[in-house]
């Protein structure tokens, strides 16, 4: 017998002494919320949840830390508060809730509260399909393409991603203007 399969039998002993909301709660498992490691000032909490956990699925924990642990999410908060406008604020906020309305179509749940495997598979899927509508209707960008560029951006502007993914020297050397970049140092990118 399984773990539902006993609850059901002792919801059906105990009759009603357990209300149906509270018999659902436990079928479906109490579910904690992902912790949120900021105060959000444009998003309200279970936006800036999702927006939290897409990002990471993005830039995941490697050798080197996870967007969520750089702060990429109050990054992604700040941008569209400050930077955009309105109009763009909107059209984010419109993909973000029909983004996790997809999830929920295709694996019954929140994107928060998906299996990690889950959500990467989500998210390629979602990915491809924004790709493809942003090659045969060009336009404004998707929501899907927004949430990456700002993810990409919040993560190699970060300490962690411009000094140990990308190269970082605060006060540059001697000036070389062509060289392979092998020579430049350990083969990766500038960060500025």
């Amino acid at each position: 017998m399984d773990r539902r399969e006993a609850l059901r039998k002792t919801a059906l002993l105990m009759g009603a002494a357990v209300s149906a909301s509270a018999m659902a709660g436990l079928l479906n498992g109490c579910k904690a919320k992902p912790d949120l490691n900021y105060k959000p000032v444009f998003f309200n909490e279970d936006q800036a949840r999702l927006v939290s956990e897409l990002s990471d699925i993005i830039m995941p924990k490697t050798d080197t830390l996870g967007a969520k642990e750089v702060g990429v999410p109050n990054f992604i908060d700040k941008m569209l508060n400050e930077c955009y406008k309105k109009e763009d604020q909107d059209r984010f906020l419109a993909g973000l809730a029909s983004f996790d309305e997809e999830a929920k179509k295709a694996h019954g749940d929140s994107f928060i509260y998906l299996k990690p495997e889950e959500q990467l598979t989500f998210v390629k899927k979602y990915n491809e399909d924004s790709v493809k509508a942003s090659k045969e209707k060009p336009g404004p960008k998707p929501f899907f393409l927004m949430a990456k560029e700002l993810t990409l951006m919040g993560y190699f502007t970060s300490e962690e991603g411009a000094t140990k993914v990308l190269q970082y020297e605060a006060v540059p050397g001697a000036y070389k203007g062509c060289i392979p970049l092998k020579e430049a140092g350990q083969g990766r990118t500038w960060a500025t």
